[in-house]
């Protein structure tokens, strides 16, 4: 069992969440909607744990085939629905950027299996209808 404990801590909606580990979250609403920027909007959390998620993945599966990876980001775009409530995302794009000694094919093969099998939060984004597309950007030099 997942334990989380969410406190507010800074004016109307201001937020902290921990886990049982100590690790903390600041989590927060705009300033249009009454907030004051002391954390993350709940639903770009969301995407940050796609982003985790995946980046383990695909970590964990370029070491187990010996890549040499030097450097490793991801950058995410995504769209939320217009006009509904609840507003869900809609799309969401990855840019896997790595640099090192790196077989390109693997490279897109880790992706691949991150996206489409072991990413919990890719799934559950998906179950949700959100589109997510990926591509693979090598940097050898780096």
């Amino acid at each position: 069992m997942v334990i989380i404990d969410i406190i507010r801590q800074n004016g109307d909606f201001g937020f902290e969440a921990s886990d049982a580990n100590g690790h903390v979250v600041r989590i927060d609403t705009s300033p249009e909607t009454g907030g004051s920027n002391y954390g993350v909007r709940p639903m770009q959390l969301l995407l940050m744990g796609l982003g985790g998620c995946s980046g383990i993945d695909v970590v964990s599966i370029l070491k187990k085939q010996r890549q040499d990876l030097i450097h490793f980001s991801m950058h995410i775009e995504a769209e939320r629905e217009s006009g509904v409530e609840p507003s869900l995302w809609k799309s969401a794009r990855i840019v896997f950027t790595m640099g090192g000694n790196i077989d390109e094919d693997k490279a897109k093969r880790a992706a691949q299996l991150s996206m489409d099998k072991y990413c919990s939060v890719a799934e559950t984004l998906r179950r949700g209808g959100c589109e997510i597309s990926w591509e693979v950007r090598l940097e050898p030099g780096k």
